[in-house]
């Protein structure tokens, strides 16, 4: 069950913006408890003052790191060791890293390795190496809450038409690929086993295209036909082909 997976959350404050922690929180909560709060950085730069806003709110412990040297990222390193101690101390099921910097690649690799998710969150600047390593990488412009009307709702990411989605070959090839790999005996799909294979197999997260389930990105595609089993409460889909 996803209540029993206890995430730690390991964060980069220097490369990561605390507009969307609240979204962030929300997302992992899919998956499991997040019981290892961590937010690295060295807490004396002022660029680092809204993250000090958001650390007791949202019980984040924060991780200071003096810049030793200039033009060093020492928060990198503390946060390598931080990762690699909870790996080891076996406390955790899952890792999610908050951040948009692309040297923490062998990082993600290295919890693959040992048999662990890693579910990551950056901006769009994030190279793709790190998008690609992580599964799923969400963008955190599409989970930024707005400040300005101090609301408890996120902003609504725009959602990529049909004609957008269906043109994205790479995409298309993906969400069929899943539901052929997925069939049962009788043709069609259980919705479940499409998401567990995409995640299995690629960074793609539906939050990305504006859409908070896959079950809602696969009906706006039109390329696979839907059925609703058990009262409702299960979906089942094929390929409209």
């Amino acid at each position: 069950m996803s209540e029993r997976i206890k995430i730690a959350l390991l964060i980069d404050c220097d490369n990561v913006s605390h507009n969307s922690i609240e979204g962030v929180l929300e997302e992992l909560a899919k998956y499991g408890m997040v019981n290892v709060r961590h937010a690295h950085g060295d807490w004396n730069n002022p660029s680092l003052s809204g993250w000090i806003d958001r650390l007791h709110p949202y019980a984040i412990r924060p991780m200071q790191q003096f810049a030793y040297t200039k033009g060093k990222n020492a928060t990198d390193a503390a946060m390598i060791i931080d990762a690699m101690d909870l790996l080891y101390s076996k406390s955790v099921d899952a890792f999610a890293l908050m951040t948009s910097d692309s040297d923490f690649t062998p990082l993600v690799l290295r919890i693959l390795e040992s048999g662990l998710p890693v579910y990551g969150f950056g901006e769009k600047k994030t190279p793709q190496p790190f998008v690609d390593a992580c599964s799923p990488f969400i963008y955190t412009e599409n989970l930024v809450f707005d400040e300005e009307e101090m609301s408890s709702i996120p902003k609504k990411p725009t959602k990529t038409n049909r004609k957008s989605l269906r043109s994205n070959t790479s995409l298309v090839r993906l969400l069929r690929t899943s539901v052929e790999q997925t069939l049962e005996d009788d043709g069609w799909a259980h919705m479940s086993n499409v998401g567990h294979y995409i995640s299995n197999n690629s960074s793609f997260s539906a939050i990305n295209y504006g859409y908070k389930k896959l079950g809602d990105l696969i009906r706006a595609t039109e390329l696979f036909d839907v059925e609703m089993r058990n009262d409702g409460k299960a979906m089942y889909i094929k390929d409209a082909r």
